[in-house]
C-alpha cells in the first residue's frame, strides 16, 4: 500500500464497497453523534467522510486534532445507506471506518475559518492566503484559472501561434504607467525596469520574421489596485501577427476567446459570430463609456439641440456655453414612485455632480421640473424622438461634455440594475473601434497620444501631414465583455517616416525618438512587415467566467490595495550592506518621519 493514500478524497464510489483504503488530507470538519466522529477529510479533489468509532483508537486520535490538520487514514470503504446519501457529494454513497489515523502534521488555532464561505477581513486572507486558498470558492477559482490559460495555449498553437518569452529586465519606458525599476549592481547608477507590456519586444518578434507569437505574459505596472486590476502585476495573453489587417486580427481572436468562455460559461450564453463592430464615437454617444456593457438594452441619445434656447433655463445656459444634454431612457419607471426620481438624482450628486434632470410620465402625461418649464409642445417632441411609452421615464445628463458623457454613461447603468434590465446569464462581447490617435491635452495645453502611440493611423503619412490631428482615426481596437475591457491592441506603425511624423504631432522630436524608442526605430529602419496583435487580460477573463467581482478573488497570490504582501511581508526595507553593492542612497519623501541612521546608512 502507497505511503500516503491509495485513492484522493473525490474518487471512491458505491463499487469501493468492501475495500481497504488509505487516504490523506486535511480535517475539514468535525462531528461528534454520540461517541462516534465523523470526520470530513478533504484534499485538493473533494471530500470523503471518515467514521470513527466509539473507543477505536482512531477516534482518540482524531478527537483531539484541531480543523485544519493533516491526517492518513486507512480503513474499510462502508455504504452510507439509503438513508445517509449525501447527493451532493461525488463520494456522498460511502464513508470510510477508519481503523488506522497518523498525523502527519497538527494545526494550530487558526486566524480564519475553512470550512464554509462566511465573509472575512482581506487583510487577514491574504495574510494567510494558504489558508483562504483551501476555501472550496477560491481553490474553485484558482483551479480554473489554470483550465483557462491551458485551453488559451491550446487554441494558439491550433492556429499556427508560436509561443515564445520576451525579457523580464528591461529598459525603461516614458509612455504608459510608472515602471518598476531594478538597480544594476555592475552598472552603478543605472536600472532595469520591469515590462509594463512585452510591447516593443513583440513587434521585434514580427521584425525578425516569426510571424504569429504569443505568450502568457506577466507584467508589471506600478499603479493603484481597482476592483479589475492588480497592482503590481498582472498577466495577459499576448500576440502579434505579421502581414495582417485589422479583420485579420479580430478573426485569429474571436474564436479563441469565444471558444475558452463556451467551455467555460457554464450554462451561460456566449456571443456567437462575429463579434459586434462599435466605433469609439458612437459608443462614448450610445453607452456614455468605451467599455459597453451590451447586456443592458438602454441607449443613450444627443439631446442638446432640444435645450438650446429653451424654457428650461438651468440647461439652456449650459447648452449656451458649449455644453451638451444627455438623454438615459428608463423603461417603466413612470410605474415607479416619484422616490425613485430622487434617489436617482441623490445618488448623481453622491458621485460629485450637480444631479440629473428628469421627465416622469405616468399615463401620458409627463411630470417633473423639466417637462414643466420647457412647456408642453417641446415636451411632446423631445418625448416622442425618444420613443419613449406611456409609463417610461428619462433622466438628463448635462454639462461640458467630458462630465455629461460620464454622468450619462453611469446613470445608465444603474438604471438597468435599477429596472432590472440587465440579461442575466450571458457573456456579450463586442469591439471598440476606430479610436482617434490624439487628443487635446488641457492641463499640457498641446496635442498628445490618445491610445497608442505606436498605432498606425488611418490614412497613414497622409493623414499625419494633410488633415487635423484631432480628426485623425488611429487602426486601435478593445475587446469588451460584459462592460468589462479585456484587451487592447492595434495594427502597428512600422515605418519610420510615419513614426516620426506621428511622434513630432504629439510634441516629440527626432532625436527623442531615437533616443526613446531606439530599439524599435533601429529595427524599423532594416525592413519590417506590416503587423499587429492585442493582449487579452488573462485575470480579467477569469473573473468573468468565476462571476467574481473582484480581480484578486481569481489571483494565486494577490497584493492588498495599497501594493502590499501581507504573507511575505513585501515591500521590505533592506540591509545598508544590499544598498551599498547597488550604489543606492534612500531619501525620505517631504515630511516623513526620520529613520535610525544605523538603519539607513548612504552608499560609501
Amino acid at each position: 500500500m502507497h505511503a500516503y493514500r491509495t485513492h484522493d478524497c473525490a474518487q471512491l464510489r458505491a463499487a469501493d464497497v468492501g475495500t481497504r483504503v488509505k487516504l490523506s488530507g486535511w480535517i475539514h470538519r468535525k462531528r461528534d453523534h454520540g461517541g462516534v466522529l465523523f470526520v470530513d477529510l478533504r484534499d485538493h479533489f473533494g471530500l470523503t467522510q471518515i467514521v470513527a468509532k466509539a473507543d477505536s483508537e482512531a477516534l482518540r486520535i482524531l478527537d483531539r486534532l484541531r480543523a485544519e490538520s493533516v491526517v492518513t487514514v486507512v480503513g474499510e470503504v462502508v455504504s452510507r445507506g439509503a438513508d445517509a446519501t449525501n447527493p451532493n457529494l461525488a463520494t456522498g454513497e460511502i464513508e470510510v471506518v477508519a481503523d488506522q489515523v497518523t498525523v502527519q502534521s497538527a494545526a494550530e488555532e487558526l486566524p480564519l475559518p475553512v470550512a464554509g464561505e462566511a465573509d472575512y477581513p482581506e487583510d487577514i486572507r491574504l495574510r494567510y492566503r494558504y489558508l483562504d486558498l483551501r476555501r472550496e470558492r477560491i481553490h474553485r477559482n484558482i483551479v480554473l484559472r489554470s483550465q483557462v490559460i491551458s485551453s488559451i495555449r491550446r487554441r494558439m498553437v491550433d492556429q499556427g501561434f508560436t509561443e515564445f518569452q520576451t525579457p523580464i529586465l528591461t529598459a525603461s519606458s516614458p509612455e504608459g504607467a510608472r515602471d518598476y525599476l531594478v538597480p544594476s549592481r555592475v552598472h552603478p547608477g543605472k536600472f532595469y525596469a520591469l515590462p509594463q507590456a512585452p510591447q516593443m519586444f513583440k513587434q521585434l518578434i514580427m521584425v525578425a520574421g516569426f510571424d504569429k507569437y504569443f505568450q502568457i505574459a506577466p507584467c508589471f505596472r506600478d499603479e493603484d489596485a481597482r476592483a479589475d486590476r492588480s497592482p503590481g502585476e498582472f498577466y495577459q495573453l499576448d500576440l502579434e501577427m505579421s502581414f495582417v489587417t485589422q479583420d485579420d486580427v479580430f478573426a485569429a481572436l474571436e474564436p479563441v476567446l469565444g471558444g475558452v468562455f463556451e467551455e467555460f460559461a457554464n450554462g451561460k450564453s456566449v456571443t456567437q459570430g462575429a463579434f459586434p463592430r462599435i466605433a469609439y464615437k458612437d459608443a462614448m454617444l450610445k453607452y456614455g463609456s468605451d467599455k459597453p456593457d451590451l447586456r443592458n438594452p438602454i441607449l443613450i441619445s444627443d439631446v442638446t439641440e432640444h435645450f438650446r434656447g429653451a424654457g428650461f433655463g438651468l440647461f439652456a445656459k449650459i447648452v449656451e456655453g458649449g455644453g451638451i444634454v444627455r438623454a438615459v431612457p428608463a423603461p417603466r419607471a413612470g410605474e415607479k414612485s416619484r422616490k425613485f426620481f430622487d434617489d436617482m438624482n441623490d445618488w448623481a450628486r453622491g458621485e460629485g455632480h450637480a444631479g440629473l434632470g428628469y421627465i416622469n410620465i405616468k399615463d401620458n402625461v409627463p411630470g417633473g421640473p423639466i417637462a414643466k418649464n420647457l412647456g408642453e409642445e417641446a415636451t411632446a417632441k423631445l418625448i416622442a424622438e425618444l420613443g419613449l411609452g406611456p409609463n417610461d421615464g428619462v433622466f438628463f445628463a448635462a454639462g461640458k461634455q467630458a462630465q455629461a458623457v460620464r454622468l450619462a454613461g453611469a446613470a445608465r447603468t444603474r438604471v438597468g440594475e435599477e429596472l432590472g434590465l440587465i440579461e442575466e446569464g450571458a457573456f456579450k462581447f463586442c469591439w471598440i473601434v476606430d479610436f482617434p490617435m490624439f487628443e487635446y491635452d488641457e492641463e499640457a495645453k498641446k496635442v498628445d497620444f490618445s491610445h497608442n502611440p505606436f498605432s498606425m493611423p488611418q490614412g497613414e503619412l497622409e493623414a499625419l501631414e494633410t488633415g487635423d490631428p484631432l480628426d485623425i482615426l488611429a487602426f486601435q481596437y478593445d475587446i469588451v465583455c460584459n462592460g468589462v475591457e479585456l484587451s487592447s491592441g492595434a495594427i502597428r506603425n512600422h515605418r519610420p517616416d510615419i513614426m516620426y511624423k506621428a511622434f513630432e504631432i504629439a510634441g516629440y522630436s527626432k532625436e527623442d525618438v531615437d533616443r526613446d524608442f531606439s530599439g524599435m526605430i533601429n529595427a524599423f529602419k532594416y525592413g519590417a512587415p506590416p503587423h499587429g496583435g492585442s493582449a487579452p487580460g488573462i485575470d480579467r477573463i477569469v473573473m468573468l467566467l468565476a462571476g467574481e467581482p473582484n480581480i484578486r478573488e481569481v489571483v494565486l497570490f494577490p497584493m492588498n490595495q495599497r501594493a502590499e504582501d501581507l504573507m511575505m511581508n513585501a515591500p521590505s526595507e533592506v540591509s545598508p550592506k544590499q544598498l551599498r553593492e547597488l550604489s543606492i542612497r534612500i531619501v525620505e519623501p517631504a515630511g516623513a518621519a526620520k529613520k535610525d541612521p544605523a538603519k539607513v546608512v548612504a552608499p560609501e
